[in-house]
């Protein structure tokens, strides 16, 4: 049985088609892998029950530019964001797992992040503490991290990967 909350936080210019279009699809995928399971033994009389919110909540991603496209979707303990070119706050609360996708973001991670996965270019990515894996895919990314001891996974060229 899936039970559980779906967030999706989606901002867009209407100026930029192809971004929105980049950001619903992330919307999209995101929201169609959150009914994605397997059951040993279905559930008899049960239902599955989900819950879909498009809001702007303090507690997982605050934009702060302006004419850009974000897409921002919590399901269960892993936070998707999708942007390019914004400049945001993400919160991995205490022990959250961190999908980043896009290029030529700005981004103060707080919290103790479980493991984060970066796909994109140009991005510049501060974290808190990072505490059991760092995924580094795509190019030109600069990432640092204050705390934590992750295993490290720096897959794309040119990234910069700096604790302290």
């Amino acid at each position: 049985m899936i039970r559980g909350t779906v967030r999706a936080h989606v901002f867009a210019d209407s100026s930029r088609p192809a971004a929105q279009a980049l950001a619903l699809t992330v919307v999209a995928a995101a929201v169609g892998l959150a009914g994605c399971s397997s059951t040993a033994n279905p559930p008899a009389a049960n239902t599955t029950s989900a819950t879909a919110k498009t809001t702007t909540t303090s507690g997982t991603a605050a934009p702060t530019a302006g004419g850009t496209t974000t897409a921002s979707i919590e399901i269960g303990d892993t936070l998707n964001y999708g942007s390019l070119g914004t400049t945001a706050t993400l919160d991995c609360q205490d022990g959250k797992s961190l999908n980043v996708a896009g290029s030529d973001n700005t981004l103060t991670v707080t919290g103790s992040c479980a493991t984060v996965i970066i796909g994109g270019a140009n991005n510049k990515i501060t974290f808190d503490k990072i505490d059991e894996r760092l995924t580094v895919l795509g190019l030109n990314n600069t990432i640092s991290y204050q705390g934590g001891d992750p295993k490290i996974d720096n897959i794309g060229s040119g990234n910069s990967i700096t604790k302290g």
